[in-house]
């Protein structure tokens, strides 16, 4: 936001913005760097897929008990034609935790501090993988697949990444082994 003032004297524009007057200590406000991260990943929409839904009369709610901890290890599959899908665009479960496209199926993530989530994650490992879409952010891994949004994500300053980070590592762990993706069916076989 610009705020325009003109000078009685002079009649000249002074132009200052709102950011002359934010303070960073309070970390914009929520007063510490976890809530900041709490607001952060409440307006993103982590939870839109990371934490499972029920479904409710009036359509699927937020399962509060496992929150961002991702698609749970006992759920059934898709009951979807996969090639069909694939080809045609994409297909979701009820919870809006598999997603089907042509990227093959991806599952989200569990995000919580627990041994089967980001426990052993670093803050540097983190950003890595919000600017470069990498999985669990070590150079080498495999891309995180949509619908991840990482390559708008990758826009965050870091102070609002280590907030993000800082909010994950406090939250309540669960245990929940997430299922690694799976390729296309219509993919070619791997050679070799």
């Amino acid at each position: 936001m610009l705020i325009f003032s003109k000078c009685a004297d002079k009649g000249t524009a002074q132009e200052t913005t709102s950011q002359d007057s934010v303070k960073t200590d309070d970390f914009y406000g929520f007063g510490s760097q976890v809530k900041m991260g709490e607001h952060l990943v409440h307006i993103c929409g982590c939870n839109d897929c990371h934490t499972p839904k029920k479904m409710t009369d009036h359509g699927p709610d937020m399962d509060w008990d496992l929150m961002l901890s991702g698609h749970p290890a006992n759920a059934p599959e898709p009951q979807v034609n996969r090639k069909e899908m694939e080809g045609k665009g994409l297909a979701v479960t009820g919870d809006l935790t598999t997603w089907v496209g042509p990227w093959g199926v991806s599952y989200t993530a569990n995000l919580t501090p627990d041994s089967t989530g980001t426990l052993a994650w670093t803050e540097e490992q983190f950003i890595y993988a919000l600017r470069n879409g990498i999985t669990k952010g070590l150079p080498g891994s495999r891309p995180i697949l949509p619908p991840m949004p990482w390559p708008e994500y990758k826009n965050m300053t870091d102070g609002e990444m280590k907030a993000i980070f800082a909010y994950l590592k406090s939250i309540k762990p669960i245990s929940n082994v997430v299922p690694p993706p799976k390729p296309p069916e219509s993919a070619p076989p791997k050679k070799g």
